[in-house]
């Protein structure tokens, strides 16, 4: 079964990617103050749907570990993810920062550490305002308008709400018959459709999309996880957007074949979806247990953490698998 190629008229006017102009950005049919895209095609009675059908006792964590010398995007000069300890047992008594004295300290084991990271780092979401074109993001809020000294004030991290909704997995590796696609690969819309009939799963307006290249079996090789990474090419990116997808996540760094096929943009797939779709994106997502299971059609279920105005957050997704 496949992704539906008619919606009612009412879908049709909710899902920005069936209006989009190329290179350009769309306005909400949310209206003029949204800053969450294709998520509003998420209500609360299709979460309580979903829940109703849930097996919580069958929870898959989508999310990695976040470690020192992990597979992060640090090209662009991004600081890698670092971690350290802020406070330990021995080190308290001997500093005695908080000013208790020693045999407080002795008494108290206190153990306490910070982090520091690039907002993409791990299992994240990119939020609308990560790309778009030139200097307008998503909705027509501009830079000149929106953006403050330290942050955009639209379509940050801290405007997404939690996510609960019907999330299908498209475990294109497993069509193809091998356990990770080959490097550079574009998966396109012939692709999904494929996962789809193969696993015999629809997919529908304000569903969310999990695509499997089978990447994650390189994690945490940083050369072998990050290089040269298959991916959604534009075809594949415009077939789900256009099919009502609220959100699209995959198991690889960049959600997009890398490097793109576009030679005049090198983020071809993520400015389609965030700037023209409305759609936003996750990332670094294993999809590993999911297709082990063969649980192909589940309860979805994220929030990531509320960075004000941020354009991308961690973010830590369940899949539950659904009763029929």
């Amino acid at each position: 079964m496949c992704a539906p190629e008619f919606y009612t008229e009412q879908a049709r006017e909710r899902i920005a990617s069936l209006t989009a102009k190329p290179r350009r950005v769309s306005r909400s049919p949310f209206g003029d103050d949204d800053e969450i895209g294709m998520l509003n095609l998420i209500s609360k009675e299709s979460a309580r749907r979903v829940m109703s059908r849930a097996d919580a006792g069958r929870t898959f964590d989508l999310a990695v570990d976040l470690f020192m010398g992990m597979p992060s995007w640090t090209k662009a000069g991004d600081p890698p993810f670092q971690q350290w300890m802020t406070h330990s047992p021995s080190g308290t008594v001997r500093d005695d920062a908080s000013g208790f004295g020693e045999a407080q300290n002795r008494l108290v084991g206190y153990s306490g550490d910070a982090v520091s990271m690039y907002t993409h780092t791990g299992t994240h979401i990119d939020t609308l305002n990560h790309f778009g074109y030139g200097n307008e993001i998503w909705n027509g809020f501009t830079a000149d308008a929106q953006l403050s000294s330290r942050h955009w004030m639209k379509c940050g991290a801290d405007k997404l709400p939690p996510i609960i909704g019907r999330g299908v997995l498209f475990d294109v590796a497993a069509l193809h018959g091998v356990d990770v696609l080959p490097d550079n690969y574009g998966i396109g819309s012939d692709d999904l459709r494929g996962a789809l009939e193969r696993q015999k799963v629809e997919f529908r307006p304000g569903d969310i999309a999990l695509i499997r290249t089978g990447r994650m079996q390189h994690w945490p090789d940083v050369n072998a996880y990050i290089d040269d990474s298959p991916g959604l090419n534009l075809d594949g990116a415009q077939w789900l957007a256009r099919a009502g997808a609220a959100l699209i996540g995959g198991d690889n760094s960049a959600l997009e074949q890398m490097p793109a096929a576009d030679p005049e943009n090198w983020q071809v797939v993520h400015t389609y979806l965030l700037a023209e779709a409305g759609v936003p994106i996750m990332e670094i997502v294993d999809c590993e247990a999911l297709s082990e299971e063969h649980v192909y059609e589940f309860a979805f279920v994220a929030a990531c953490l509320k960075i004000r105005g941020a354009t991308g957050a961690p973010i830590r997704p369940l899949a539950m698998p659904l009763s029929s």
